[in-house]
């Protein structure tokens, strides 16, 4: 059993992914300079995910996509907070928060 998204049809919501993933995926290859830039790239990509997960389970009339959306979500939200913390702690010890700098860590 099918539903109709509300009069729109499942094209234009993979197409709004489709185009999120591509800013995503530029965002983190073209930009390797800036860790911010990188960490909302990563995010515009889990987003791409949802929305697709989002869009197939209503499509189909199945929650299940819905609820797996929602645990996406959390670890987004989780690694958001856990990243942009280590990047504030780097920049009060480094003053920078360039790539470069971040890879002069290993040892």
């Amino acid at each position: 059993m099918t539903h109709d998204l509300g009069g729109v049809g499942l094209g234009p919501y993979l197409t709004v992914s489709a185009i999120l993933l591509v800013l995503g995926v530029f965002g983190i290859f073209l930009n390797r300079k800036n860790i911010i830039i990188i960490l909302m790239s990563m995010e515009l990509i889990l987003l791409s995910a949802n929305l697709n997960f989002v869009a197939f389970s209503s499509a189909l009339g199945d929650l299940s996509g819905q609820v797996f959306t929602l645990f996406v979500l959390t670890i987004a939200a989780a690694e958001a907070a856990i990243g942009l913390a280590i990047v504030t702690v780097f920049f009060r010890n480094r003053g920078s928060i360039q790539v470069e700098d971040v890879t002069m860590m290993k040892g």
